[in-house]
């Protein structure tokens, strides 16, 4: 349970500072410029790059189609302070200062978005060839491996590992996908939902090897633990990201089960005047009755306004805004467009509309008769009217959402 010691109408804070300089500590800056908060702002990111949107890393950047992706943000014009290229290396909550490579700093408010890192393949550091893909420097050291068409094992099956496999193939590599599960994204969908998509892998010239464990890494090649040698001009590694908070410990933040800081409602952590966005915290859901983490764009999007509302509305005594959305992420991959808003885990009903065997189809999670979650192949209408009726608990008529050629905003009850 958090519990804040901050009382509404408190002074109104005349430094904020935000760790972290992704989509999350960038949109919070802005955003309390939008609110009309004039004390300073600074944005501390731990690479020395204009800060960037992350999306187009697995697609444009990594094919070389653009040379990075800044976000169109004037923070001079914005009166945001940047210090990049400073890594924090820990908090001291009560002397109110953040620790950094280039000393402490001081805060009114913290704002922590420092986001997550990728989970390493156990064995292969230091290895030669052996990449990841997180950041604008990941990207430009496996452009040119795409440009040479090395052949090419990608670790992991999950979103990160299709697009990459996407783009590799489109580059004209040779690509292995060895994953250790019996099904692509099996940590994210349900299995009868992600069987289809395995298809895909072939459909675009890729091998995926499922129930392959890696044995080890060494220049050239990756060994599974059945003896089966992969060569390997070079190994991406896609298996997921953990939070990256472990720079907070000893501070009293509280961490969830993932590491991630855990917040409340108003996205407020355990330690007075700090707050926690983005991919390195966990809230909870009303709408779902759970905890969520959330490691997805959209979320790095929409939690910096709630932050920002409730920073600015503290000195009025305002009633804090909670932050209860209905996540949604998108997957470009094989020539499709995926889309996912909800969370199906409480769900007792799957629908499908359309033949997963096509190019284009939807699955419909229910609880009772309420949508609570919906995933869309190559069919945005369907989102886009499906994420609409989440949000409003809309009860469904499940025999006319089984129709794919009835618009989902028309299978009411």
């Amino acid at each position: 349970m958090i519990e804040q010691t901050q009382e509404p109408g408190s002074s109104a804070p005349r430094r904020v500072v935000v760790a972290g300089a992704g989509m999350a500590g960038v949109q919070t800056a802005v955003a309390l410029r939008e609110q009309g908060f004039t004390g300073d702002v600074l944005l501390i990111g731990a690479e020395p790059h204009q800060p960037y949107d992350r999306p187009p890393l697995s697609k444009a950047v990594l094919l070389g189609k653009s040379e990075g992706s800044a976000f169109d943000v004037d923070f001079e014009a914005l009166g945001i302070e940047l210090r990049l290229g400073c890594e924090v290396l820990g908090l001291r909550p009560s002397d109110h200062e953040l620790d950094t490579e280039d000393g402490p700093v001081p805060y009114d408010v913290l704002v922590v978005a420092t986001g997550a890192e990728p989970v390493g393949l156990p064995g292969a550091a230091g290895v030669p060839g052996v990449h990841l893909l997180r950041t604008l420097d990941d990207a430009e050291r496996l452009r040119p491996v795409l440009a040479r068409r090395h052949d090419i094992v990608v670790v992991g099956a999950g979103w990160i590992g299709a697009e990459f496999t996407t783009a590799a193939r489109e580059a004209g590599c040779a690509v292995t996908v060895v994953e250790a599960a019996e099904r692509p994204l099996a940590g994210a969908l349900p299995a009868e939902v992600a069987a289809p998509m395995a298809a895909w892998y072939a459909d675009a010239g890729a091998v995926l090897r499922t129930h392959a464990r890696v044995a080890r890494v060494e220049p050239g090649a990756v060994l599974l633990d059945d003896g089966t040698r992969l060569p390997a001009g070079a190994v991406v590694v896609g298996i997921g990201a953990r939070p990256a908070t472990a720079w907070l410990a000893g501070s009293g933040i509280e961490f969830g089960s993932h590491g991630e800081i855990v917040a409340d409602e108003h996205l407020r952590t355990a330690v007075p005047d700090v707050y926690a966005v983005g991919d390195c915290a966990s809230f909870p859901s009303g709408r779902y009755g759970e905890r969520l983490l959330v490691h997805h764009w959209d979320n790095a999007l929409q939690g910096p306004r709630t932050v920002a509302v409730n920073i600015v509305g503290r000195a009025t005594g305002e009633t804090p805004a909670v932050y209860d959305p209905v996540p949604y992420f998108w997957s470009e991959q094989f020539g499709r467009f995926v889309q996912y808003a909800g969370h199906h885990a409480a769900a007792d009903t799957t629908l499908w509309r359309g033949d997963p065997a096509g190019p284009a189809w939807s699955v419909c999670w229910l609880r009772g008769e309420r949508l609570v979650a919906l995933l869309a192949v190559g069919r945005p209408r369907d989102l886009a009217q499906g994420r609409r009726l989440i949000e409003s608990g809309t009860p469904m008529n499940r025999v006319l959402l089984a129709d794919p050629a009835r618009p989902m905003k028309a299978a009411t009850a």
